[in-house]
Parts: structure tokens; sequence; C-alpha cells
């Protein structure tokens, strides 16, 4: 019980530090405003996480992509190379939109903060493994052509980071059933250009 006390006190001290750090930036806001935004005492905060960095930290490990898109590969990849890369980008999207707030925060502090922008990485690096591992296993069953496993998995991760980042900026050109279609035709593109 006392340990589910504990998570709940820490997801409402991350809600509160992502709200306030998303409206206020990493360094105008306190330690103080944030824990008195989740209703509970600075000391509180500091018992659960030691530091300003420390709790944007683990909220990054909270609210990032890589167990999530783990998952993904291990459970629901067919080997029908058009339908998986539509699965991968269709969660990556969902998974990125619903972090923006987060993912916002990091690209304004990553690289003012000491050791921030790498720890960040470990989750588009995770991702980029499981895109090298997928496109070696799709090239020995003869479904890829013979690419760079690893240079079509970076190509593959950016293609989708950049439509990201236009949604994440509410490009108009970015509305729900345009995106989708624009989603659509990118991996269709993407598809031809390394399957056989």
């Amino acid at each position: 019980m006392a340990s589910i006390r504990k998570k709940e006190t820490s997801e409402k001290i991350m809600d509160a530090a992502i709200e306030l750090f998303s409206k206020n930036g990493f360094d105008g806001v306190t330690t103080e405003e944030v824990a008195a935004e989740a209703g509970f005492s600075e000391k509180t905060l500091f018992r659960h996480f030691k530091s300003k960095q420390n709790l944007l930290e683990q909220a990054i490990d909270r609210f990032h992509y890589a167990d999530e898109m783990r998952a993904i590969f291990d459970n629901e990849l067919s080997g029908n190379v058009r339908d998986d890369l539509w699965l991968i980008s269709d969660n990556y999207h969902r998974i990125m939109y619903r972090n923006r707030k987060m993912l916002r925060i990091i690209m304004k502090v990553g690289k003012t903060l000491p050791g921030l922008h790498q720890y960040a990485h470990r989750h588009p690096k995770a991702l980029q493994e499981l895109l090298t591992r997928y496109f070696a296993d799709m090239k020995k069953q003869n479904k890829l052509y013979a690419v760079d496993e690893e240079k079509a998995a970076i190509t593959f991760l950016y293609m989708n980071f950049g439509l990201a980042q236009g949604r994440m900026n509410e490009d108009p050109a970015f509305s729900d059933e345009e995106f989708k279609a624009l989603l659509r035709e990118s991996i269709a593109l993407f598809a031809r250009g390394v399957t056989p």
C-alpha cells in the first residue's frame, strides 16, 4: 500500500513538473512551485527525486516510448514489411503526440543540462536498434533488398521524427486526417525503396 502511495505521489509531482516546465521552461520553474502545484511540500519532492534534473530524467523515462515500442516488436509484427512499418509508425506517432509536452521540454533544455540530451537519446537509440534487427531479419528472409539495415533504420526513424515534429509544432498541414494520409504515403514510398 505504501509503495502505491509513493508511486501516486511521484506521478503527481511528475505531471505537475511537465505542465509547469512546458509553460515556463525548466529554468523558469522552482522545485517549490512544482511541489505546490502537485499539492506536496518541497521536502516530499526531494525525497522522491533528489533534484530537479533527476525529476526531469524520471519523467523522461515514464513518458518515453522505448518499452511500448519493444512490446510491439516482440508481439505484434507480422513479417509483412509494409504492414509492420505502418504499425511501428502509427504507434510511434501516437506515443510521440501523447508525450509532446515532455518532448518539447527535452528539446528546449536538452543541450543546456549536463547529460540530459544523452539520457533522453537512449529511447530513440533503443528504437533504432529494434528497427536495425527487424531489417536484418527481413533481409535474411529475402523480404528486403541488400540494404545496410542500420542506415535503413536511421532513415526510417528520422523520416518519422520529422513528421512528428511537424505535427507537434501544430503545422496546419498536419491535421489528423491529412497526417494519416501523409504517413501512409511516406511508409509506402519507404517500403517500395527497400522491398523487392
